[in-house]
Formats: C-alpha cells, sequence, structure tokens
C-alpha cells in the first residue's frame, strides 16, 4: 500500500465517521477533499511540484475538522498533529514527512506558502471554494455569520479568497474567477 494510498484509507474511515455521527453528516470527502485534491493536483502539473507531497498534504489539510479534533481557528495546527502521527505510523521518510506537514499547516493561504508544494496546496485549497459554490455558501453563512441578505459581505467573502490567491495562481485562475463573480453577482457588484 502507498503512502497516500494509506492516508486516503484513513481519511474516509474518519470522513464516514463524521457522516455518521455529526449532526451535519456532511460529506468532506465528496462535497470538499477531493475538490482540493484535484485543483491542488493540477497546480503541480503546472508548477512542477512534488505530486506525491502535494497530494498527502491535500488529502490531510483539514483532517483536525473530519476527526472534530480542536477548534476550526487552530485546524491547521491540529491537523499538522494528526498528519505527523498518521505518516509516523505509515513510516513515511522524515525528510519528506516534514514537507508534507508544511503543506497542511500552511495551508489557509498562499501568503504562508515556504515552497511550490505548500502553494500548491493553499491555492488548491482555496480553488476549491469555487468549485462547491453551495458549500462556500453554507461555510459563509454557518461560520462566518454571513448575512444573508448582504450582497456587499458574499462578494467581500469571495474576494477574500481571490486575496489569499498567490500572484502565479491569480493570472490562470482569473478568468474562471471572473466567470464565477459574474454568474454570483452580475450587477449587482
Amino acid at each position: 500500500m502507498t503512502a497516500t494510498e494509506f492516508i486516503k484509507d484513513k481519511l474516509m474511515t474518519a470522513n464516514r465517521e463524521y457522516r455518521e455521527n455529526s449532526a451535519d453528516h456532511f460529506d468532506f470527502w465528496e462535497q470538499y477533499v477531493k475538490l482540493v485534491v484535484k485543483e491542488a493536483l493540477l497546480l503541480t502539473e503546472e508548477y512542477g511540484a512534488d505530486k506525491e507531497i502535494v497530494e498527502l498534504g491535500a488529502l490531510l489539510h483539514d483532517i483536525a475538522l473530519i476527526s472534530r479534533v480542536g477548534t476550526r481557528q487552530e485546524h491547521h495546527i491540529n491537523s499538522s498533529v494528526i498528519a505527523d502521527r498518521l505518516l509516523t505510523e505509515y513510516g513515511y521518510p522524515e525528510d519528506r514527512k516534514s514537507r508534507v506537514l508544511g503543506c497542511v499547516l500552511h495551508h489557509r493561504s498562499s501568503q504562508y506558502a515556504e515552497n511550490i508544494e505548500e502553494l500548491c496546496v493553499a491555492d488548491g485549497d482555496i480553488i476549491s471554494h469555487y468549485d462547491n459554490i453551495p458549500m462556500c455558501f453554507g461555510i459563509a453563512f454557518k461560520y462566518n455569520r454571513i448575512n444573508t441578505e448582504s450582497v456587499d459581505e458574499w462578494i467581500e467573502y469571495f474576494e477574500h479568497d481571490w486575496n489569499d490567491l498567490s500572484e502565479r495562481t491569480k493570472q490562470t485562475f482569473k478568468p474562471r474567477y471572473d466567470n464565477i463573480m459574474d454568474v454570483l453577482f452580475g450587477a449587482l457588484k
């Protein structure tokens, strides 16, 4: 079993337990994580990053939320601790493990990225928000308490994500971003 298969198996177990035991029954894999992995891997190809490091980082970046460990505000830290434990359990090489842990720890904004793999995971995470707009609205409403009547708050929410992207990724993502913003907000902007 490869490291990616091992981690995905652990992630799917945590995801199943979350779906069965949480009040919202959210499917992290179907609604979110697989989109992060897809977007991060596309960036990996474009930027020449280490595919395995990026894929593991993308799979593990929100494991604390899925496992219901700690707070949302510190999920990157708690996810890094869980990722360290799982990669150690697998016997993943220490030098590569530290690179995966960096991806997990720095996934919340490309501004924190210290290398190309971290940038791929951070930007993949942000772009995935635009891949599932209903999920993005749900999170914005539930956790960020954005008023459903205020277009300005919604635009600001999406612009915040846009501003967290790296300049390099903004260049390639801009046409998609502009189209999404036009469809969502059109003349209301």
